[in-house]
């Protein structure tokens, strides 16, 4: 199962705008991606009360999980969109 642990970029962690534009982005993916918090059981991608409850913030780091077709490329996209600065956007 491809995972890579990312580093939040967002100043507000995944908070509120930031976390629904990661949701979003992973309601998209052909594959089932989880987000886990290191110590913390991984959740649904997809969920934003599940994201949101991991009250990840600026410069922690997650883990992100897919498995099946598709899954190394869906980590490269919600990874990238994880260091970035997304209440810039």
């Amino acid at each position: 199962m491809p995972q890579r642990t990312v580093v939040i970029g967002s100043p507000a962690g995944l908070h509120a705008r930031p976390a629904s534009v990661f949701v979003q982005a992973a309601a998209r993916q052909p594959v089932k991606v989880t987000v886990a918090r290191e110590g913390q059981s991984p959740v649904d991608a997809r969920s934003l009360l599940s994201v949101l409850a991991l009250a990840v913030k600026h410069g922690d780091s997650v883990t992100l999980a897919a498995e099946g077709d598709g899954a190394d490329a869906a980590i490269d996209e919600l990874a990238a969109l994880v260091s970035a600065d997304l209440d810039a956007r």
